[in-house]
């Protein structure tokens, strides 16, 4: 007889998701016998053509181990140690990564947005752009905007927006940098091609997110600025992030996009967050924070359900005393996304 207690759903980060079985079986090919290193491999030689093919222009592809370092290093290829980067208050590289993007970049200043839908409005970017105070010594000078699709809270910017912001930061010629460690998540809900979503829209470098997706330690920058190459493949050596054993992230990143495993293993994670924030918005006392359009789910709860909900073992993220996010990975179930819902009114209820 096993008196185990029940396994609880996981749907605290999609960090915690295991390694898709494509991926697994990408790393144990890649696995055979000596190859070349620092790049010099036969995968890593073929990343650049494949993600042309993918983005449909000329690209330069970077394997790095973690999303903070390709936010960083994108944006220290992109911004003067004197300059500005503007981006949304809840973004990552604000709010998250441990002053990594000032480091990197030897001391610029990100200028931090408010914008409905946690998402910089093309309007509120133009009017803060031209209050900079340009040519003037004792102030930052704007260098770069960054946006994140899917953005912190989920939401995804229309491609639209993305072309209206790409279109202010150019005309003042600035850089337009994406944060897309949630890329494939944005990408499935938007059913448009990569191409659409990024340079046609006036990103000039990417920041590809699959460590999140199934990949393992595996992201990726993708430049289409060819202007940015070289300065980043220096600054990439300098940061510990040119890997000797390449090979084994660019097997992952060819296998990630490879018949579009990228999106379905996205979609999963989309589907089961959509599930799961339609059931929490129907109970009495949620409220959900922002619209459910990629994998999380934000929610207000009383404070004295969240704590019941902890008591039990759920594994969610609190984001102050009312507010928690769930959460849904590739491999997460409608009966995992059923039964925290179950667990939410229960906690609401009482029991």
């Amino acid at each position: 007889m096993n008196d185990a207690a029940p396994t609880l759903p996981n749907f605290r980060s999609d960090n915690v998701a295991p390694v898709s079985p494509e991926i697994l079986r990408a790393i144990a090919e890649a696995n055979r016998g000596p190859a070349a290193a620092y790049g010099d491999d036969d995968y890593s030689r073929l990343l650049n053509a494949r993600f042309s093919e993918l983005f449909e222009t000329a690209v330069t592809v970077f394997p790095v181990s973690t999303g903070t370092a390709a936010n960083a290093l994108s944006l220290a290829s992109c911004a003067r140690p004197y300059g500005a980067i503007y981006c949304h208050e809840e973004a990552h590289i604000h709010t998250a990564e441990g002053g990594a993007t000032e480091a990197f970049t030897g001391g610029a200043k990100l200028v931090a947005m408010s914008g409905r839908n946690f998402r910089i409005e093309p309007s509120s970017l133009s009017e803060a752009l031209g209050r900079a105070a340009w040519g003037v010594r004792n102030r930052s000078q704007p260098d770069a905007v960054s946006i994140t699709q899917a953005s912190e809270y989920g939401t995804i910017y229309p491609l639209a927006e993305i072309a209206e912001i790409g279109a202010v930061a150019h005309d003042r010629n600035l850089s337009l940098h994406m944060d897309g460690a949630r890329f494939a998540n944005a990408l499935a809900r938007l059913d448009c091609s990569p191409a659409d979503m990024t340079w046609r829209a006036g990103v000039d470098i990417l920041s590809f997110g699959a460590t999140k997706n199934g990949a393992m330690s595996a992201d990726a920058i993708v430049v289409f600025d060819q202007d940015l190459v070289e300065s980043l493949s220096y600054r990439l050596r300098r940061a510990g992030q040119t890997s000797s054993k390449m090979r084994f992230a660019s097997a992952q990143l060819l296998a990630y996009v490879e018949d579009r495993l990228y999106l379905r293993l996205a979609a999963k994670a989309n589907a089961v967050a959509a599930r799961l924030g339609a059931g929490l918005a129907a109970l009495p006392d949620v409220q959900l924070i922002a619209p459910v359009e990629a994998n999380l789910v934000f929610i207000n709860l009383p404070a004295l359900a969240i704590n019941r909900l902890a008591a039990s073992g759920l594994q969610f993220a609190r984001r102050g005393q009312d507010v928690i996010r769930f959460v849904a990975r590739f491999d997460s179930t409608e009966q995992e996304a059923d039964d925290v819902i179950a667990l939410v009114h229960r906690a609401i209820a009482g029991g």
